[in-house]
């Protein structure tokens, strides 16, 4: 039975594989053209909603939001625990009228498709060359300025230990956070890890499903000019492992 669920998972996995593609080379145009002019970058964002919705749509996503939260105005840092490439799409779903951009691991950009998407509208990290990790804070930083929210997930990377446990922090997004006097908006993901597993997991569980949002009180810039860096991290893991704790999915 485990076998043949495997590969029913196999299955959807090159099916949103295959949407995936299909719809990157559509819109790949459209998004190329926006970025051609940093003054046309912020046109980007609605054409990535509407790729992301309809990737979601293709690949029977649904979103259900246990907890709605009246956000501020923005900018802000939008942070969230990672378990599975879906974490991406639906972000867009959840938030589709706050334009933002993701920081990144630099692997990205060894996509083709993606390099150039990735490299002109999202924000890579260079994490083992310190250099370049710090032009990627004052990219952010000047992103702010000009208006666009940040989405960082501070596990670094989804954790490739038992799935939805979360991984210790980096302290690159809070030390953002304070240094650019942003409210912290944090976001928790509760089923992606048995909806879509790693693609090197051949066999791993995937299957279309809703998807159960839990969005948490803003962190304002007050609260976190109370606590230092390490305080703060610590209080933003507590408050995003909150609802997989109650649901028993996490257990530190």
């Amino acid at each position: 039975m485990k076998q043949f669920l495997g590969v029913l998972s196999l299955i959807y996995k090159l099916h949103v594989g295959l949407i995936f593609v299909a719809t990157l080379l559509f819109f790949y145009p459209f998004i190329c053209i926006t970025l051609s002019r940093h003054s046309w970058k912020k046109y980007s964002f609605p054409i990535n909603v509407i790729w992301s919705f309809t990737v979601r749509i293709c690949c029977g996503i649904w979103v259900h939001r246990l907890r709605r939260v009246r956000l501020p105005k923005g900018p802000y840092l939008i942070v969230s625990n990672h378990t599975s490439y879906f974490d991406i799409f639906v972000m867009y779903s959840i938030l589709p009228t706050h334009r933002f951009l993701f920081m990144g691991k630099s692997e990205i950009l060894s996509y083709p498709l993606m390099k150039t998407f990735f490299k002109h509208l999202n924000i890579p990290v260079h994490r083992n060359d310190r250099m370049k990790a710090a032009k990627s804070f004052i990219q952010a930083k000047k992103a702010v300025q000009e208006g666009w929210s940040i989405v960082i997930f501070p596990e670094g990377g989804i954790p490739d230990f038992d799935l939805p446990e979360m991984g210790e922090f980096k302290s690159g997004a809070f030390k953002l956070s304070k240094n650019a006097q942003i409210p912290i908006v944090p976001i928790t993901f509760l089923d992606h890890h048995h909806m879509f597993s790693d693609p090197d997991q051949v066999l791993g569980y995937a299957h279309p499903g809703v998807s159960r949002i839990y969005m948490h009180d803003v962190i304002s810039v007050e609260q976190q000019n109370g606590m230092t860096e390490t305080e703060l991290s610590d209080h933003v893991f507590h408050v995003l492992a909150g609802p997989l704790r109650e649901r028993g999915l996490m257990k530190k």
